[in-house]
């Protein structure tokens, strides 16, 4: 993807976490962790979700108080009390859900908190000023005036980058930073964070893409289970030594958990053959502004149907459409054979759709709830009785999808907040799954989280696409899409440019068809006819 890293220098650390323990209600979640990074040094954190990763973060930048250990940085031993204090100690923290104010404007996302002021009052001009100059160097050009809100999610992720770098940290903190960005987008974070390390501030970097650490990345530390497992140098360890690191087991162990099959053993959830089901949806020639310019798709009972696509070609609002939760201005959708045209989410959902959001905190959980009371959300009409709840189905409910999807948490009543990107992740499809839907739409279900919970995941909805269940899944990560999937339909500036299957899908054809792919294109046998 890019050249190697260059090598970190010996120097004094300039973070140094040691014996970390942090416990929540008997739960061990950080047991003798440690972290250690250098002074412009580019440092790779890595492991699976419920590893303790996003815990040592918030440790470290005084979100949560430690249990126990030590934590030095830059000489001195430090206590943060807020996250606030870490950022005025020189520790800048950019999540992976976005924490920015939608409705200010961009400058103000920036500057939030320390805008420039002459007797008392903003300086409006030279704010706006300088937030375009910072994000120009991060390659973007914007109107800085306009509400963040406006933007995409991956020109809010930049601008939460422009703002860790305004605050002059001597260690930013990137969790998932490239998880809502397009190859392009990558390239240029990378040569920010090249950029950072040139000029001596350090990075510590939390992915779950591999390439993306041995493009970037000088040193690395896996945790597991709440403990720091391994550290060293990228170059020291291959990406199955990672695995093995991540998982705690040989790799060769793993085959039958990992959700993709062997070469030649079939795709999961995929019905062979001449063997699918009836036309479960129909999507011809939908219209949406610009957004949308002509999308078409097919997923029929019992089979997993990707949609692929680049950043901004449409998937997610398609998804949206056809769920019901925004209107289209032209196109026809037709389920199980007969028209639809649903005016509101609850329409689609009693019409027996289900649709998990690619944003999970924002448009899925209900982070102060417990996981009994998010994964039952949906199914409360159905659970109650003039107005009162019968907990005893309830109960039974969460009981059976807890244990049939493997949901890690020290009970029903946990709140949902305190779990892993996974665990969460399996709470919203439980959701949806107790609502026996026949059609289940996945935006991104495996973003964010961990190789064991992706797999998991993914096996899971293969089972599910075994049992009769469409599935409509949008991924940008084409390996998912090549092992899972049946068909693929492949989406281009709002447009249906191709509709894949069998073992037409491939890497090279899905890119070609992103990259270059037209309406013309399109496999008139698979989409296109009425």
């Amino acid at each position: 993807m890019t050249e190697p890293a260059s090598p970190t220098t010996h120097a004094p650390l300039l973070l140094d976490m040691q014996d970390i323990r942090k416990v929540f209600a008997g739960v061990t979640a950080l047991d003798h962790a440690s972290l250690s990074v250098s002074p412009g040094e580019v440092h790779a954190l890595i492991g699976q979700n419920g590893a303790g990763k996003s815990t040592l973060i918030k440790v470290l930048t005084g979100a949560y108080r430690r249990d126990g250990g030590s934590v030095t940085f830059g000489g001195q031993s430090v206590d943060f009390a807020s996250p606030l204090a870490a950022q005025g100690g020189g520790i800048a923290t950019i999540y992976q859900e976005i924490n920015l104010v939608p409705l200010r404007t961009v400058a103000e996302n920036i500057f939030l908190g320390r805008e420039p002021k002459r007797y008392g009052l903003i300086r409006w001009r030279a704010m706006n000023r300088e937030a375009a100059r910072l994000l120009e160097e991060l390659g973007l050009h914007l109107d800085v005036t306009r509400p963040l809100g406006r933007y995409s999610t991956a020109v809010q992720q930049m601008v939460a980058l422009a703002r860790a770098v305004s605050v002059r940290a001597r260690l930013v903190i990137m969790d998932e930073p490239t998880s809502s960005l397009n190859e392009r987008e990558v390239e240029t974070l990378f040569g920010v964070i090249r950029g950072l390390r040139a000029g001596g501030v350090s990075v510590v970097f939390v992915s779950h893409r591999l390439d993306e650490l041995y493009a970037v990345c000088d040193r690395i530390t896996v945790m597991r289970d709440g403990r720091t497992v391994y550290a060293g140098a990228m170059s020291e360890i291959s990406r199955l030594e990672l695995v093995e690191q991540m998982l705690g087991r040989e790799v060769r162990s793993v085959g039958a958990q990992t959700g993709f099959l062997p070469a030649g053993a079939g795709r999961a959830g995929v019905t062979r053959s001449g063997s699918a089901g009836k036309e479960l949806l129909r999507v011809r020639g939908v219209t949406a502004g610009t957004r949308l310019r002509g999308a078409s798709l097919d997923v029929n009972e019992g089979e997993v149907v990707g949609l692929a696509g680049l950043l901004g070609s449409g998937r997610s609002e398609l998804a949206h459409i056809i769920f019901g939760a925004d209107p289209p201005d032209h196109g026809e959708l037709r389920l199980k054979g007969q028209g639809v045209a649903f005016r509101n989410p609850g329409e689609a959902i009693a019409a027996g759709l289900g649709f998990c959001s690619e944003d999970r905190k924002a448009d899925g959980i209900v982070p102060d709830l417990s996981v009994r009371e998010n994964l039952t959300l949906a199914l409360l009409p159905r659970l109650a009785r003039a107005g009162v709840v019968d907990t005893r189905r309830q109960a039974e409910v969460v009981e059976r999808f807890m244990a049939r999807l493997g949901i890690k948490a020290s009970g029903p009543e946990q709140p949902i907040r305190e779990l892993s990107g996974g665990n969460q992740q399996k709470v919203l499809l439980a959701r949806w799954l107790a609502m026996n839907p026949e059609l289940l739409i996945l935006d991104e279900p495996t973003r964010g989280i961990d190789v064991g919970a992706k797999a998991e995941i993914q096996h899971l909805i293969g089972e599910l696409a075994a049992g009769g269940l469409g599935v409509l899944m949008i991924s940008s990560e084409l390996e998912e899409l090549i092992e899972g999937c049946s068909r693929v339909t492949v989406l281009r500036d709002g447009q249906t440019v191709a509709q894949l299957s069998g073992e037409e899908i491939s890497e090279d054809t899905l890119l070609h068809a992103m990259a270059q792919g037209s309406a013309q294109d399109t496999v008139t046998a698979a989409v296109g006819t009425p």
